[in-house]
């Protein structure tokens, strides 16, 4: 419970907890952000990490010059890539053996429509799970199940890490210093969770009915 309270503190007040890191660690600041960005989008078991609302505030400090923009977006394009093709080849080298042997639960077809699906659509899928919390940390991994070809994935992969961290710590770094976002940062972020969530939960209620 105590964890649960300091998480929520820590994302709620990332400007808060972010700058502190930067005045405690000096550059390892960096290491820390490219480890969350990269487990968040690499690891399926941490899908609860920030990531938009992170990337946002690391701008704002860019703005604010206790973070250097241009080597912070490079660096964190390469975790989201890693991440990405982590999670790709997970899903690639341990899934499949693991639908095989579920053989009587999960049926061959359905490996061959997700399969097909991912060949027709994977490089919009790919793309727009960037931008959406929890969605962008499995669809690389259902990729790798559904043997999305690699040269297909790691394309739009790589394009989707530069739109994604590059539009939200850019936005950060324009207007994350902006008096009216920063006095009201905490509320900025919790809209940031809310509206990137929103899809999911669309998602959501619409397969239940």
């Amino acid at each position: 419970m105590e964890f649960v309270s300091w998480f929520i503190d820590v994302v709620l007040h990332l400007d808060t907890h972010l700058l502190a890191l930067t005045q405690q660690y000096g550059v390892w600041v960096y290491a820390i952000l490219f480890l969350i960005i990269y487990c968040e989008t690499g690891l399926v078991v941490t899908p609860f990490l920030p990531g938009d609302s992170l990337l946002f505030v690391a701008g704002a400090l860019c703005g604010m010059g206790a973070l250097q923009l241009e080597l912070l977006v490079p660096l964190l394009i390469l975790a989201a890539f890693g991440g990405d093709n982590t999670n790709y080849w997970i899903g690639r080298l341990i899934g499949i053996p693991l639908l095989k042997r579920a053989h009587g639960l999960i049926k061959r077809e359905h490996l061959d429509k997700t399969h097909v699906f991912y060949e027709k659509h994977g490089g919009k899928t790919i793309i727009f799970a960037r931008f959406l919390p929890i969605i962008r940390t499995f669809a690389p991994f259902v990729a790798g199940i559904g043997l999305m070809r690699y040269r297909l994935f790691m394309l739009f992969s790589a394009l989707g890490s530069v739109l994604w961290i590059g539009s939200l710590t850019v936005a950060g770094y324009f207007f994350g210093n902006i008096p009216l976002v920063k006095n009201n940062l905490t509320a900025i972020i919790l809209g940031i969770i809310v509206l990137s969530l929103l899809p999911a939960f669309r998602g959501l209620i619409r397969h239940r009915k």
